[in-house]
């Protein structure tokens, strides 16, 4: 198959070709065939539609995803989810696209690049602003409740004198 990534590819592990153990990749690679273990690219992974990984995590600095995937994903700038790919496992990354028909069971965590733990931030982010604090405002309309029905028995009152 002809290279699917941009930039320096080094490494390819083609079609019908099947690799086990640990893989650690100084630069891109491309994988159509299978492997199966523990597997570090330093750049660019894809995994071609014919490729398959089964791995605790996928770490790289971009991962696109065209094949199977069961693992989890973790990518330092970008993950891309292509329409043929399948994953099964967690995805954590700055930058996430995905294209119609993407098969994908596990949490998704984005992180925008973010160095603050991502749920402070979000947190933080409903929180800044207005508040509005509605049992609040309820306690003190039903403070009000006495002094308006009295006033308005003060008022019938005084029409009948």
């Amino acid at each position: 198959m002809p290279p699917k990534i941009e930039g320096q590819l080094n490494t390819i592990i083609g079609e019908g070709s099947a690799f086990q153990g640990k893989f650690f990749v100084h630069g891109s690679l491309q994988l159509d065939g299978k492997f199966e273990g523990e597997l570090r690219v330093e750049e660019h992974l894809y995994v071609g539609e014919t490729g398959k990984v089964k791995t605790q995590v996928l770490r790289a600095k971009k991962i696109t995803v065209a094949g199977v995937v069961l693992g989890d994903l973790e990518a330092l700038e970008e993950v891309k989810l292509l329409s043929t790919g399948r994953v099964l496992g967690n995805i954590t990354v700055p930058q996430l696209s995905m294209e119609p028909g993407v098969v994908i069971k596990g949490s998704i965590l984005i992180t925008a690049g973010q160095k603050k733990e991502v749920e402070k931030l979000i947190e933080d982010a409903y929180n800044s602003g207005p508040s509005i604090n509605f049992d609040a405002m309820f306690e003190e309309k039903k403070e009000k409740i006495p002094e308006i029905l009295s006033s308005k028995e003060k008022e019938k009152d005084s029409k009948f004198l």
